[in-house]
């Protein structure tokens, strides 16, 4: 077990070394940095809000994928300017995809499953979606981009709509949605598959994340009033004892 803030310290040191190796250039540095800051900072807030004071050893190999996908946004930036990332890019995010078969078994061996470490888990599958579509969607198509924000127009949507804030049930077909968009995508990218096979890969992993979110959302809509009914309960006993006081 390591302290929470220094597994995310080591994490930032070791996306810096693998940067360094990399040898980008200013976009690159800005980029990754910029992501592995807004990730760090997001899974301390996670952390604190869920009292996790120290990361369980598959919590350290999910840390380890998220600054992997960092190293990834960093090459897609840099890709931007006209370098030419594949051959670094593909390799990492391999290794990215496979770490996401390991922490979930290393999680059951040690005992140390919980509901911060799946959402750790499931915030480094939607990032390395969302800057794998982004590199794919310069040559595919601006429709692949969507299979990248939708995570986190999901996110806002629990924001503002009430009934969609409920904790959704386990459901194992999630990550293996993940796995399957994270292939198809890594496979266009690296661009080894005629064209033809790429496109279809890449409809298919679209309408497999299209039904795992409509799932949840009719799962949700199913049970809104449930949720109505309990915060009418809660302003009644609110307005209860604002009368006994």
């Amino acid at each position: 077990m390591v302290g929470v803030r220094r597994g995310l310290v080591a994490c930032v040191a070791g996306l810096v070394a693998l940067l360094a190796v990399l040898g980008l250039g200013p976009i690159g540095w800005v980029a990754g940095l910029s992501c592995a800051c807004v990730l760090a900072v997001a899974t301390w807030r996670r952390a604190d809000a869920d009292r996790v004071v120290a990361l369980a050893p598959a919590d350290l190999v999910t840390s380890s994928r998220a600054t992997l996908a960092c190293a990834v946004a960093a090459l897609v930036a840099e890709s931007f300017t006209g370098d030419d990332v594949v051959a670094i890019l593909v390799p990492i995010t391999v290794v990215a995809l496979a770490l996401d078969f390991v922490d979930g078994r290393v999680a059951r061996r040690t005992g140390t499953a919980s509901a911060f470490g799946a959402r750790l888990d499931g915030e480094a599958d939607a990032f390395l979606i969302l800057v794998l579509s982004a590199y794919v969607a310069g040559w595919a198509g601006a429709w692949v981009l969507a299979m990248g924000v939708v995570r986190y127009v999901y996110a806002v949507a629990t924001w503002v709509v009430p009934w969609m804030q409920r904790d959704l049930p386990p459901r194992y077909w999630r990550k293996v949605v993940a796995a399957v968009v994270g292939i198809a995508l890594t496979v266009a990218a690296a661009d080894v598959a005629p064209a033809s096979a790429t496109y279809a890969g890449l409809v298919v992993a679209a309408v497999l994340l299209a039904e795992s979110f409509g799932w949840d959302v009719v799962w949700l809509w199913r049970r809104r009033t449930t949720v109505n009914l309990a915060a009418a309960g809660d302003v009644r006993m609110g307005k209860t004892s604002q009368r006994i006081r």
